[in-house]
C-alpha cells in the first residue's frame, strides 16, 4: 500500500505543486494515515490546508482503500 501511495504523490501531486514551486515528502503510513511534509511553497502558504484536504486527501482516499487521512508534520 505504501509503494502506491508514493506512487501517486511522484506522479500525480508532486507534478501539480512543482508548479507552484513547491513539493512534499512522504514521511509514512500507518492507521490509515498518511504523513507528509510540504516543501518549498507550500510549507507555511495559507493555502497548504486547502490543498492537502480538497487535494492530496481526497485523490489517495479515491484511489487507495485504506486511506482515512493524511496530515501534514513539521
Amino acid at each position: 500500500m505504501e509503494t502506491r501511495i508514493k506512487e501517486i504523490l511522484e506522479k500525480e501531486i508532486k507534478p501539480m505543486l512543482t508548479m507552484h514551486l513547491g513539493s512534499l515528502d512522504f514521511i509514512g503510513f500507518e492507521k490509515g494515515v498518511v504523513s507528509i511534509r510540504f516543501q518549498g511553497t507550500c510549507k507555511g502558504c495559507p493555502l497548504s490546508n486547502l490543498t492537502l484536504k480538497t487535494g492530496i486527501e481526497s485523490i489517495l482516499k479515491e484511489k487507495v482503500k485504506g486511506v482515512e487521512r493524511v496530515e501534514a508534520v513539521e
